[in-house]
């Protein structure tokens, strides 16, 4: 359906651009006669209408307001589904979702990290735009694969990224930091005995963020300036018994295990989001 949809995103805002004309053309032909003519000079013959079956509509204040009002409406529609149309196409030359954008770039990072010397080619892009392209749109209107499986760069297999992502699972446990809670936390969205700070910097996400009793213990795996994001658990470093308990909380309401601290790189441990 990708097609179809993409399709759909360029002829929306064509449609919309062609009533945006006619809105143009129609204000701008009844304020001209008005203007030149006088407001009240204008009148319309209604004897006409004995001649021609079709309708006359008068061009008054109220049909003016509603043609200024589906104007904006177009050129909104247009600017909007216009610009989820150029996003659609990016995606369609690169064979790359954004999720699969991020996951390239947290590859790229964890190389570099590690100094590992490997070399990650994204698998689905299979080296020219326009190959990517007749993937989507073909003469029969089927995209190529069978919804399971898709065509792959030379060098690559199917389960390229799935290795990928498992690796990055894995680097980012190593990464995690325990931290033991100092303060209650309510798991307010925005709590305001935190901190301003806090209140006005809330991670905009629908991840939910977990209540905090002091002396229990966190993994946490990213943060931001004033909030981190992780994992309760128990104090032999497992998740504690049942459902897995993570989410955002205040970065003020944790302290860093001093076992887990080191001297030479304090900050290199955590791991910020993007």
């Amino acid at each position: 359906n990708h097609a179809s949809f993409t399709l759909f995103l360029f002829l929306a805002p064509l449609g919309c651009i062609h009533a945006a004309f006619i809105f143009i053309m129609t204000m701008y032909t009844q304020l001209y006669n008005r203007v030149s003519f006088g407001w009240s000079s204008v009148k319309i013959d209604m004897s006409f209408a004995k001649r021609d079956p079709r309708p006359i509509i008068p061009f008054g204040l109220s049909a003016f307001a509603t043609s200024l009002f589906a104007l904006g409406l177009a050129l909104g529609t247009t600017i909007a589904v216009g610009m989820l149309f150029f996003i659609q196409l990016k995606v369609i030359l690169r064979n790359k979702t954004s999720i699969e954008s991020w996951i390239e770039e947290k590859a790229k990072d964890r190389i570099q990290y590690y100094q590992t010397g490997e070399i990650f080619v994204f698998p689905y892009d299979v080296g020219s735009k326009w190959k990517n392209f007749r993937q989507v749109f073909t003469w029969s209107g089927n995209p190529e694969g069978d919804g399971m499986e898709w065509p792959v760069r030379d060098g690559c297999h199917p389960y390229t990224l799935t290795i990928e992502q498992l690796k990055q699972k894995t680097d980012k446990r190593v990464r995690s930091v325990r931290y033991r809670v100092t303060e209650d936390y309510s798991g307010a969205c925005c709590p305001l005995t935190k901190g301003i700070r806090t209140f006005f910097t809330t991670p905009c996400t629908e991840e939910p963020r977990i209540d905090l009793q002091k002396g229990e213990l966190i993994l946490a795996t990213r943060g931001l300036k004033h909030w981190m994001y992780g994992d309760k658990i128990s104090e032999d470093g497992i998740p504690k018994v049942g459902s897995r308990i993570r989410g955002w909380f205040p970065r003020r309401c944790v302290e860093k295990c001093l076992q887990d601290s080191d001297p030479e790189q304090p900050q290199k441990e955590e791991k910020k989001t993007r």
